[in-house]
């Protein structure tokens, strides 16, 4: 198997007419890495997958795989192999033919595809399952089968287009598993697109967060998630309370917000936004439903938000408690759930605090449309 090779997009832009699909996207993938793109249907996600997969010229910028300029050169002949929605299994062919089928195109022998084959059920932990005809398999077989014969083709590149979008939430949440440990196992660099955060974050060494054809933040899954770049990353990805107001004052990376809840309330300034914020200027604030707390008597005002119990609902691990802030806004504060019968009585009025360090702030801005 080879090792991953990086691939990198300088300054892709991708049009259909008078409309932009991609508007120069920058994205460095190293080699071995998974990477994800991630964003809601129409974005352009799987636009660039195609452009990368050579199905797509871009209009302007490269495609470098391995450090070499694709430009001109077609999918065939590109170092990647693609794995669509639907599987597109042979039906009438038995597994072990489906996933050496590329061998065969090339010539191989029967004793030297069924080798490779069997060789690879055995990685995707399906040893003894090569007979069997596709309509015998489960969903979640399918899809590792997709992935052996992909793999069987030998590419540098593994690219996935919301390959788990057809399975139920089980499968998919094992799947997410199971695809990163066969893509460590391999070594090779898979890039994977899908709308489902919790596949992004889940298996992604990094993600790109993409909006209407525009990279909004390339991270970690762990700083998108605690550090989001923009308002639409911070609603995007995860939930996220959100109170908007204007810069009272700001101090290094913290600042304080005169909200349209709850009066003035500290925060942290986004990484990426620091040195752009000035007092007076608009300003969204976000606090994570599971950092808020209910507050102590002594608490700091500065970190520490009035609101009436609207309802509350139990989760198993946790309880969702649905709040009405200053200004008729709803807030929700999850709980762990630690035996307690429950929170909050419906009316009833919380003080709720967080840690300054876990509310983000960033220049205000489009979010995610629910």
């Amino acid at each position: 198997m080879s090792s991953g090779v990086a691939v990198d997009l300088e300054n892709i832009t991708i049009r259909f007419g008078d409309f932009t699909a991609v508007k120069d996207a920058n994205v460095n993938i190293n080699g071995g890495d998974f990477f994800s793109f991630l964003g809601p249907s129409g974005c352009g996600k799987t636009t660039i997958l195609r452009a990368v997969s050579g199905f797509l010229e871009p209009s302007e910028g490269r495609v470098l795989i391995g450090g070499n300029d694709m430009a001109g050169i077609g999918p065939n002949k590109r170092p990647t192999a693609l794995i669509f929605q639907n599987l597109a299994l042979f039906p009438l062919m038995k597994v072990w033919e489906n996933i050496a089928f590329s061998m065969e195109v090339a010539g191989a022998s029967a004793a030297e595809r069924r080798k490779r084959a069997d060789e690879l059920l055995d990685m995707i932990a399906l040893g003894g399952q090569g007979d069997k005809l596709p309509s015998e398999l489960s969903g979640g077989q399918k899809q590792r089968v997709a992935i052996a014969r992909a793999l069987c083709a030998n590419p540098d590149v593994l690219l996935l287009d919301e390959p788990l979008s057809a399975l139920d939430l089980k499968l998919r949440q094992h799947m997410r598993t199971e695809l990163r440990e066969i893509q460590q196992r391999v070594g090779i660099t898979f890039i994977y697109i899908t709308h489902d955060q919790g596949e992004a974050l889940t298996m992604s060494d990094n993600v790109a967060v993409m909006k209407a054809g525009v990279i909004d933040q390339i991270d970690t899954g762990h700083n998108i998630y605690d550090d989001p770049a923009t308002p639409f990353v911070a609603s995007f990805v995860g939930e996220n309370n959100v109170f908007r107001g204007k810069v009272k004052s700001v101090s290094g990376n913290e600042a304080v917000i005169t909200t349209n809840r709850s009066g003035d309330l500290l925060t942290r300034i986004t990484p990426a936004q620091v040195g752009k914020l000035a007092v007076g200027d608009d300003a969204m604030m976000f606090i994570r439903p599971e950092a808020l707390e209910l507050a102590p008597r002594d608490a700091d005002s500065k970190t520490t938000i009035s609101a009436n119990v609207i309802n509350e609902e139990f989760e198993g691990n946790s309880f969702s408690v649905f709040l009405e802030g200053d200004g008729g806004k709803q807030i929700k504060m999850s709980v762990p759930n630690l035996g307690q019968d429950r929170i909050s009585v419906r009316g009833e009025n919380l003080s709720l605090r967080y840690d300054a360090s876990n509310a983000v702030t960033m220049p205000a801005g489009e979010l995610a449309s629910e």
